[in-house]
């Protein structure tokens, strides 16, 4: 495998996490301000999959996507190996780097792969235990992947949804069918908290008031209609609390009263237990308000734009 394509999945494994999570490998990692600068460099989107990543940057003309790539050649191949050499009294860093490289080559120790300048070699040896353990091995690897963005990411919820990119979206059809629906036809039609339209059965997007690339999830207490095409301008921005909070409010404490009364055993009701444990019909806005107003403060001090 060339060093060129090791190091480009290596960005296309963080890309969506990047830039669609927008979270932190910290402050000296490599990857995320790679990532940063690619993303003026090359004419790629946040929804583009891995492979796509991997053949724009593999084959890229451009010199400083080039020299980006070619900056993990100076860590990551040769201590990756690092178990297999360990250090010898006295001897500096770049002795040892050298003497990782020449005795790979010839598979002294058993390494799983050979270090050459331009590209690694892989030990043939090694294939079956990687081939009857790849479940176990990626299992351990996200689990420390997760540890380690939880520790840099202190305050982000649901860390471990956040690390690839899931195959599709979960559908909110239930969301719209058995709450929201429920709830336009007990008052025929409510108003968009964004744009004021009325809005009715079959004529409202459900929308994320904290972006879903935030939070993570489709809980119920999260989610309320809005005009289609305002949602679609909204995308992933934040919601300023100044101007959309007590409307929104509003809207969910009157959704909630409609479903108790009309639908008691809505599953969806059990979705405000997440954050809290006690009737929503006496909840206030001020508590409310508690739970909502640090999500959005974190959410931007990771990068999430405002409206």
């Amino acid at each position: 495998m060339s060093k060129k394509e090791l190091f480009a999945g290596m960005v296309a494994q963080a890309w969506y996490t990047v830039n669609y999570f927008h979270l932190s490998f910290g402050k000296l990692d490599l990857i995320q301000d790679a990532i940063q600068k690619i993303n003026v460099l090359e004419p790629l989107t946040v929804e583009v999959d891995r492979t796509t990543v991997v053949d724009t940057l593999v084959r890229s003309p451009k010199a400083e996507t080039q020299r980006l790539l070619q900056h993990f050649d100076r860590n990551v191949p040769h201590w990756f190996l690092s178990p297999w050499y360990p250090s010898q009294p006295g001897e500096k860093e770049s002795e040892r780097q050298r003497r990782i490289y020449t005795s790979s080559q010839t598979l002294e120790g058993e390494p799983m792969y050979a270090l050459y300048p331009n590209h690694i070699r892989f030990n043939p040896r090694w294939l079956p235990y990687l081939e009857a353990n790849v479940g176990v091995l990626k299992a351990y690897c996200y689990w420390h992947l997760a540890l380690f963005l939880q520790a840099k990411n202190p305050n982000v919820p649901d860390i471990p949804n956040k690390l690839i990119k899931p195959p599709h979206r979960n559908s909110l059809t239930r969301q719209r069918t058995q709450f929201w629906d429920v709830v336009l036809h007990e008052y025929e039609t409510v108003n968009c908290i964004y744009t004021g339209r009325p809005l009715g059965v079959g004529d409202y997007a459900v929308e994320h008031f904290i972006p879903y690339s935030f939070v993570s999830h489709d809980l119920i207490w999260n989610l309320i209609p809005a005009d289609p095409v305002f949602n679609s301008r909204k995308g992933n921005k934040l919601p300023p609390l100044a101007t959309y909070f007590r409307p929104f409010f509003g809207l969910q404490q009157l959704a909630y009263r409609v479903i108790r009364e009309k639908s008691p055993r809505c599953a969806f009701l059990d979705d405000y237990w997440t954050i809290f444990p006690y009737d929503m019909s006496q909840l206030d806005e001020g508590a409310f308000l508690d739970v909502i107003q640090p999500l959005v403060s974190i959410a931007a001090r990771n990068g999430f734009e405002e409206l």
